[in-house]
């Protein structure tokens, strides 16, 4: 089932390249520049940068509140200053190094992880936990409580924030991907319009997309009701996908080793702490068909170690190992079993004790529907260390 279509202007990205703005907008930017300096505020800083100094980090900063104000100069000073002053009474700049009491919450509702395949750190949003009335008292039970969640919240945001270049050219926005699957609507259209006018009023051209997934059939009233608190810019940077497609779509963003577990990628928690991914190969299952995945030239005593996800799995999948030699006996390592929609990547192991081939298979001749899918392998041989 396809959810109802918002139709939006597409967005398309600033480059923060001088040479490419306007005669107009560059003299937005220097207006805007003689105006803060008459300001109290011109020595001020935002994410280590010195608004005035002159350098191009600076002119990426001031060039985001000047194109979210369609390079109206006083309107964009005015917000420059107010999310100065927001910056200052929040606390902004020293939130990274606060314990705020959310480990419950960490990789689960809001969290970076990872990178599109343009560079942009990826911000994944899930509120579905809060469908729980003990947990939803216990994050937003009170005034205070709701306070404290959004300052969370900005603190995720600021992580993402510190990843970027402010650099012409380089990666100067994130992605957001937000998950509505079991989000209680009614209950948080408070928060999410708190969350909504704070990111937008001081975190301007911050966000590059933003992601929709698992959308319900109510979200065109959902969207209806936030709708008025942002801007068409805003609007335009948004994709909604269809019900049930949720992996297929992130794949054309984001590559699969990039892709938590539990939306058909294969990241999981922890894993970019022990540094980059290892990349992934991607490959699409027709409806009626059968593939086989073969990794030949194994030695004897060799350990393969292999990761294998279809998004919305609802096929089978069986991995077996076959010898070179003649009469040896393939050994099933994996029987055929019918994976569930619900089911994460598949990871195993196995050591060879004789040359051969190792073979995947996944079997989609049962369905109609077309599968994206991804794999990757790693060979150890006999006389490699650990």
């Amino acid at each position: 089932m396809e959810t109802t279509k918002i139709r939006t202007p597409s967005f398309k990205e600033d480059t923060y390249f001088l040479t490419t703005l306007k005669l107009s907008e560059r003299k937005s930017l220097q207006e805007l520049k003689e105006k803060l300096k008459e300001t109290p505020n011109g020595s001020d800083t935002m994410w280590d940068v010195e608004l005035l100094s002159g350098d191009e980090k600076a002119d990426v900063i001031l060039l985001k509140f000047l194109r979210a104000r369609d390079f109206r100069v006083q309107d964009s000073l005015q917000m420059l200053l107010k999310c100065l002053a927001w910056r200052k009474e929040f606390k902004a700049d020293c939130i990274l190094d606060e314990d705020l009491g959310f480990k419950q919450l960490e990789g689960l509702v809001a969290y970076m992880s990872g990178f599109d395949k343009e560079g942009h750190p990826v911000c994944y949003n899930a509120y579905g936990v809060f469908k729980d009335k003990e947990m939803y008292d216990k994050i937003f039970g009170d005034d205070e409580k709701l306070k404290k969640f959004l300052r969370w919240r900005v603190q995720v945001l600021e992580r993402g924030i510190k990843l970027l270049h402010f650099k012409p050219g380089g990666i100067n926005s994130i992605i957001q991907v937000t998950d509505l699957k079991d989000m209680p609507k009614r209950e948080l259209r408070v928060t999410s319009n708190h969350i909504l006018s704070l990111f937008q009023d001081n975190y301007p051209e911050m966000v590059a997309r933003k992601i929709f997934i698992n959308v319900p059939w109510y979200f065109s009233m959902l969207y209806s009701v936030f709708s008025p608190f942002l801007t068409q810019r805003t609007k335009s940077k948004f994709l909604v996908c269809k019900e049930g497609n949720v992996t297929e779509t992130l794949y054309k963003y984001i590559r699969p080793e990039e892709v938590p577990v539990q939306y058909g990628g294969l990241s999981r928690p922890g894993d970019l702490e022990s540094g980059p991914s290892k990349p992934a190969s991607e490959f699409t299952i027709k409806g009626g068909e059968k593939v086989n995945i073969q990794i030949e030239g194994l030695e004897a005593g060799a350990t393969i170690t292999w990761d294998l996800v279809v998004g919305g799995w609802e096929l089978e999948y069986s991995a077996e190992y076959v010898p070179n030699s003649e009469g040896g006996y393939t050994v099933a390592i994996e029987k055929p079993r019918k994976m569930a929609v619900t089911e994460e990547a598949i990871h195993n192991s196995y050591t060879t004790k004789e040359a051969g081939k190792m073979v995947f298979s996944v079997d989609n001749s049962s369905s109609r529907k077309r599968k994206v899918a991804a794999y990757r392998y790693l060979v150890r041989r006999a006389n490699t260390p650990n």
